[in-house]
């Protein structure tokens, strides 16, 4: 029995239909190569500090890159350890002395979590990096990193954003 030009038509689009479907995978492969390579474009050795928008870093020409450490944060407004405010800021600066007790206190409660000191960090002492803004009071700054300093966080480092090379090599 012949068939129609439909009915062989019909025929076809079914048998097509029965088929399982195939992935292509050149296309799959293509998009995974680029992922890969983007990635590794992309990726580098810099360490990126969360900061506040209320808090504008002073510009250095450092190569040197600062390690993971405790980030006391100090805008305008508050003194800010690991994400929670400890003090105020004029308070801070109206006190007297060089020490901030609610700053000691959080910093004591801090290395009471850690784990101990080795003998070469017992020298050193701990590792704290103090992101301050570019316009605070010497005095305050000065506060800050005596208290750190008498609570064991005697490596201190400064935060501060790199320089553009043209700017650097024009100093």
């Amino acid at each position: 029995m012949k068939q129609s030009l439909r009915a062989k038509r019909m025929a076809a689009h079914h048998k097509r239909q029965k088929q399982g479907s195939k992935l292509n995978l050149v296309s799959l492969m293509d998009i995974f190569t680029i992922l890969v390579f983007f990635l590794l474009v992309n990726s580098s050795d810099v360490e990126v500090l969360q900061t506040d928008k209320s808090i504008v870093l002073p510009t250095s020409s450092s190569e040197q890159m600062p390690d993971t450490t405790l980030v006391v944060r100090i805008n305008a407004n508050d003194l800010i350890v690991g994400g929670r405010a400890v003090a105020r800021v004029d308070e801070v600066i109206a006190a007297k002395g060089l020490d901030i007790e609610a700053l000691a206190l959080e910093l004591k409660y801090l290395s009471a979590k850690a784990r101990p000191l080795t003998p070469e960090e017992q020298v050193k002492g701990r590792a704290v990096t103090i992101m301050g803004d570019k316009a605070i009071p010497y005095t305050l700054l000065k506060k800050v990193m005596a208290t750190c300093a008498q609570n064991e966080y005697r490596n201190i480092s400064l935060a501060v954003s790199k320089a553009e090379e043209k700017a650097a090599s024009e100093t």
